[in-house]
């Protein structure tokens, strides 16, 4: 309204007279609740006159309901006024600047403004911008539920409920409510099973999300084996038997029950018991002096045995002799007749023992006297010298470059499926000889035709008779004493099994696979991390004699002051348990790790299957995430949709993914990027921007997208992504500029600038390795390997012995950055083999035989009588 005039309606006191108006009462922010008028207030004194002002303009004077007082304490005048705000005034600005009233209160002396109190229409839109998802998750494994609430002033307040009844953090601690409004459960346990409900609510409304419906299932565990069944057979062969069962724990809500069997049996031959008989009667003994005479027998055909009857009857049978007509002589005469008889047999038996013992002794001496004679005995057993003459050999490995001058033939059965002995011819040379013009090189040598054809036949035989095949993660081959390698094509996985680690005489069929994570669960507790592919080598059991070196990718920045990693291997059982821990004392010389930034070694001598898992000891602790972009090859309608996938870095995982959106029809639209991402709880967040607006618009409704904590961290869920949805505002529309962050909250970053033609670019299809470019997944014997075998021995025998002024292995080790593992390295028959089985895994197939020629040579070099490296000989 207008402004008014103002009069002084009452006089006041002189002593008000010198005094501005101040404010005891001013007016505050208030919310309109749908259509209820807002009242506000203030109060002042000593004032003549107060009036409201609202955005500028004079609330008209009849708007206004007008107290007077005095207080009691000064006795000065107080004035009170008090306005009525409406919804319709409210709306009138709308949308130009917000609705605000102060009071002005006068005095003789001046004026005086309150403060500002803004009017606002309160409101609280229906639906959540984003609700809960239902989830199943395993026991003790994190759970985030997310929650925006509607849109709303004042903003709206969120609580959640799980089955209708309100959760409280105060009372729990393993539950928390981030500042975003996401339900955080720290651990999953069986009671967190239930319904869970975002509310929000504010002065105007209550707000309730769709329920989510979370289950945490356990998987069963087996329990212990019980005590084996008696044999099922009381005689011959049978069967026993234990068992065990799915309790411990038992599956629940789903959860996965017990892998393998719940019985086994095994064959048992139990001892038939045989029975007792008796043998014949013996003869009627001579009639004895009581007229009678005796016969006897014996339980011994056959003799009870294994819990067999004993014979049932008399041992003794007596019977009179005389027919009752006996004539009884004098006793005593009786007796000393039978005394002299038993004397006389007892010499006699005595004087025969004599004679036989006389016999043995002479026949005993003629014997030794000819042994003594002979020199046949002995001829074969003449002391044989294999030590090399110094003087006719100064250099240890030093010979002149001819390899067909002398030969050694080795004869013998190199398996079992050889029809007769095999003769393979080998250099009789030395492996070294002095280098010309400062070059170092290794290449395969060039035995003799017959042992060349030998090899190259026995390195192409291949037995798949009991594998599965057509698989693109899996790897399988026939391998014996010479050794060969395993490789799973683009996922850096590979098995290398040297020389001689199969027992000579054995032939093994060998597979590698990589599992998929939803195949394998791989239990994970508090901070623990997957960091590498799951893979099996086997199959289990199989006797090595020396450690098989598997080689795959991982995804940790490796430091021991943040990371705690181990080895895991699961055993027949199921059960994953801890065989390594890398950086402490090992526990089994089984297995040791060679952890490098983006590959790691297992040297293990049981094959089976392995992950490597991480338990981070701080928040600086990070894995790296390969960060992936792909469109649609072809796009026919106005909708386009960018792919972002933060993914695990490691090759297999790229692979997977690329497979996949060959299938979906995706192209890459830029190169992959690293990012680190920690251990800071903290959200992954996406955004997409300066996009050209003319031309294109994005659908996402919220300023960026968010990927949990937990999906990223425990590294179980491989192809985590988010989707930008983009519409063309004209079809015409091919160039597509934007730029699309990738961000932890308080963590790493990164950004993709998009410079794309969605019709034809094709600048990043070579990420996109065609399947007919792929390696052989087998290699068996000498073709595995890039050091030849001959060189290799010969290397080994001259640096396994210690040498002089240290030319030995430890010097190789060093050259080779190796020697921080020369423990491990010492604890094996061969340390040299080792290490050459450790740069095989390492550099094939592009190693450079050149430098490793060159460390050979430089360890020469520290002993004037070692030896050096020659083109001509390799």
């Amino acid at each position: 309204g207008a402004q008014q005039s103002v009069t002084v309606a009452n006089p006041v006191s002189g002593a008000s007279l010198d005094l501005l108006p101040h404010f005891q009462l001013e007016p505050e922010d208030v919310y309109i609740v749908k259509n209820k008028a807002v009242s506000l207030a203030c109060r002042a004194t000593p004032a003549t006159q107060i009036y409201f002002k609202c955005n500028g303009e004079w609330v008209h004077q009849g708007d206004h309901v007008t107290q007077h007082s005095t207080d009691r304490g000064t006795g000065l005048p107080v004035m009170e006024v008090r306005i009525e705000v409406t919804r319709q005034q409210v709306e009138k600005i709308f949308g130009l600047e917000e609705y605000w009233c102060q009071c002005v209160a006068w005095s003789s002396s001046g004026t005086t403004k309150s403060q500002k109190a803004f009017v606002r229409i309160a409101y609280l839109r229906k639906n959540f911008e984003q609700e809960p998802t239902a989830k199943e998750v395993s026991i003790e494994q994190g759970i985030v539920l997310p929650c925006r609430p509607p849109e709303g002033i004042p903003p709206a307040e969120v609580e959640w409920l799980r089955n209708e009844e309100l959760v409280d953090p105060a009372l729990d601690a393993n539950v928390y409510v981030t500042p975003e409004h996401s339900l955080v459960l720290r651990q999953a346990r069986l009671a967190d099973t239930a319904n869970y409900t975002c509310v929000a609510k504010n002065i105007v409304a209550r707000r309730r999300s769709a329920s989510a419906a979370i289950t945490v299932y356990v998987n069963g565990g087996w329990s212990t084996w019980t005590q084996w069944s008696g044999c099922s057979t009381s005689c011959g062969r049978g069967w026993q038997k234990r068992s065990r069962t799915c309790t411990n724990p038992t599956p629940l809500n789903g959860g996965a029950f017990c892998e393998g069997q719940n019985v086994q049996k095994t064959a048992c031959t139990t001892l038939c018991p045989v029975d007792g008989a008796w043998s014949e009667w013996s003869k009627w003994s001579v009639c004895g002096a009581e007229c009678t005479h005796w016969r006897s027998r014996e339980c011994s055909e056959p003799a009870p045995r294994n819990g067999g009857q004993e014979c049932h009857g008399p041992e003794l049978d007596t019977r009179n002799c005389t027919s009752e007509l006996c004539s009884h002589a004098a006793p005593g005469a009786e007796d000393v007749a039978l005394y002299v008889g038993l004397v006389a047999v007892a010499v006699c038996l005595v004087l025969l023992l004599l004679v036989g013992v006389l016999v043995y002794c002479r026949k005993k001496g003629g014997l030794d006297a000819d042994v003594a004679d002979s020199s046949i005995l002995t001829a074969g057993f003449q002391p044989v010298s294999i030590k090399p003459s110094k003087a006719d050999n100064p250099s240890l490995l030093t010979i002149q470059p001819d390899l067909s001058t002398t030969t050694m033939t080795y004869q013998g059965s190199l398996c079992p499926r050889q029809d007769g002995p095999a003769k393979l011819q080998l250099p009789n040379g030395h492996l070294l000889s002095p280098l010309g013009a400062g070059r170092h090189t290794l290449h395969h040598s060039s035995p003799a035709a017959e042992g060349a054809d030998f090899v190259a036949r026995l390195s192409t035989q291949s037995y798949f008779r009991s594998l599965p095949r057509g698989t693109t993660n899996m790897a399988y081959g026939t391998f014996n004493f010479l050794g060969g390698r395993l490789m799973i094509p683009n996922t850096g996985i590979s098995l290398l099994i040297p020389p001689d680690a199969i027992p000579r005489g054995k032939i093994y069929e060998v597979y590698l696979t990589l599992h998929k994570q939803e195949e394998v669960r791989l239990p994970l507790a508090g901070c623990q991390t997957l960091l590498s592919p799951i893979v099996s080598c086997g199959p289990p059991g199989v006797l090595l004699t020396r450690p098989a070196i598997l080689a795959m990718g991982h995804c940790v920045e490796a430091s021991a002051e943040n990371w705690s990693i181990r080895l895991k291997k699961q055993s027949c059982e199921g059960t994953w348990e801890d065989v390594l821990q890398l950086g402490a004392e090992p526990c089994t010389e089984l297995y040791y790790c060679q952890l490098e930034a983006q590959a790691c070694y297992i040297f293990t001598e049981q094959l089976g299957r392995f992950a490597l898992v991480g338990e981070s000891l701080s928040m600086a602790a990070s894995k790296r995430l390969k960060l992936v972009l792909f469109a649609p090859a072809a796009c026919p309608s106005l909708e386009y949709n960018i792919r972002v996938y933060c993914l695990s870095d490691t090759q297999d995982v790229l692979k997977e993914v690329i497979q996949l959106e060959k299938q979906l029809g995706g192209q890459l639209i830029g190169a992959p990027r690293v990012l680190h991402f920690k251990d800071s709880y903290h959200n992954l967040r996406l955004s997409i921007h300066d996009m050209p607006s003319s031309l294109w618009k994005s659908k996402l409704l919220a300023s960026y997208q968010e990927i949990p904590f937990y999906h990223i961290w425990s590294g179980l869920q491989p192809f985590l992504h988010c989707t930008f949805t983009l519409e063309r505002l004209s079809p015409s529309t091919c160039e597509l500029a934007c730029k699309i962050w990738v961000w932890q909250v308080e963590g790493d970053g990164q950004s993709f600038t998009v410079n794309f033609n969605i019709a034809k670019d094709t600048r990043f299809s070579d990420w996109l390795v065609p399947d007919s470019e792929v390696g052989a997944p087998a290699l068996v014997g000498p073709s595995a390997f890039k050091i030849p075998f001959l060189i290799r021995q010969k290397i080994i025998s001259s640096l396994d012995p210690p040498g002089t002024r240290g030319a030995d292995w430890r010097t190789l080790a060093q050259k080779l950055n190796l020697n921080s593992h020369l423990s491990f390295f010492a604890s094996k028959p061969s340390p040299t083999a080792m290490i050459l089985n450790l740069w095989e895994a390492q550099h094939f197939p592009n190693g450079n035989l050149s430098q490793l020629a060159a460390a050979v040579a430089e360890v020469g070099k520290q002993d004037g009588a070692f030896f050096t490296v020659s083109e001509a000989e390799c």
